[in-house]
């Protein structure tokens, strides 16, 4: 078997197994799916009646964002898995077995692609519920909802070397959201990036967040002639731009992780 096969039937040997540890702790998917609940009634409820988007309901503007906050969220899985296992020793009875190196951080990254579609899929069916609507094909929508997975995969990697740079899963909690909310506040998530001053416009319009949640705005339809058209290149070809900021991030940080990885088991 060639190492790359080997590698791919480890790795979703590893996948199974974290998925059935959600099964055995169901809570930690219960309070993963609560907390992009909340945000909907909160910012569908509380600050939807004071923000005007022009020409589209703001609870339909706001679901794109959402959607794409979740995935983001979702990715920490990876590298808060992976802390706790260094951490409880579960690598290094990894180690002891006939397994690729590098099966540990597919299989971890891979479940939890799983996790992301179980919360889209209870995202969606919130955003049916205050009033979201898709106004395109069925087939743009199933593409808006595979560019948010591969977003939120190629996230996990990028996770996955901070959990085994920092190793302590209390502390990764901290440094994880470091990284997210900036990502996911300064964008055009909850409000259109034109809204934002100076600076902080031009960071929102080449920051990746704000390139998926257009792409998913566009393929959902969710989107209205009257709303301001962006400047920015990404914004006005945000899936070619995903699939860029993707290719990046996946390039950049896969090798980072396996070697990162190397390094963590071989102490």
């Amino acid at each position: 078997m060639s190492t790359i096969a080997l590698a791919f039937s480890d790795g979703m040997t590893i996948a199974r197994r974290n998925l059935i540890k959600i099964k055995r702790v169901p809570d930690l998917i219960v309070f993963t799916l609560l907390s992009p609940i909340m945000f909907v009634l909160l910012f569908a409820y509380v600050f939807g009646s004071s923000i005007s988007i022009p020409g589209v309901s703001y609870r339909e503007f706001l679901m794109a964002g959402i959607f794409v906050q979740t995935a983001v969220f979702g990715a920490t899985w990876t590298g808060l898995g992976l802390a706790e296992d260094i951490q409880k020793g579960i690598v290094d009875r990894f180690r002891s077995l006939p397994m690729a190196r590098s099966a540990v951080l597919v299989g971890r990254t891979t479940s939890d692609v799983v996790i992301n579609l179980i919360s889209l899929v209870v995202m969606s069916l919130t955003g049916l519920l205050v009033g979201w609507r898709v106004h395109t094909s069925l087939l743009e929508a199933l593409a808006g909802f595979a560019l948010l997975l591969l977003f939120a995969y190629a996230l996990s990697w990028m996770m996955a070397v901070i959990g085994l740079w920092i190793r302590s899963p209390e502390v990764f909690n901290n440094a994880s959201f470091m990284v997210i909310f900036p990502l996911t506040f300064v964008a055009n998530t909850f409000v259109p990036s034109n809204n934002l001053p100076g600076a902080l416009k031009v960071i929102a319009e080449w920051n990746p967040v704000s390139a998926i949640t257009q792409a998913a705005r566009n393929l959902f339809g969710n989107t209205h002639p009257a709303l301001p058209t962006p400047d920015a290149w990404p914004l006005q070809n945000p899936v070619l731009a995903t699939l860029g900021w993707t290719a990046i991030i996946l390039l950049i940080f896969v090798p980072f992780a396996i070697n990162r990885y190397r390094k963590a088991v071989s102490r």
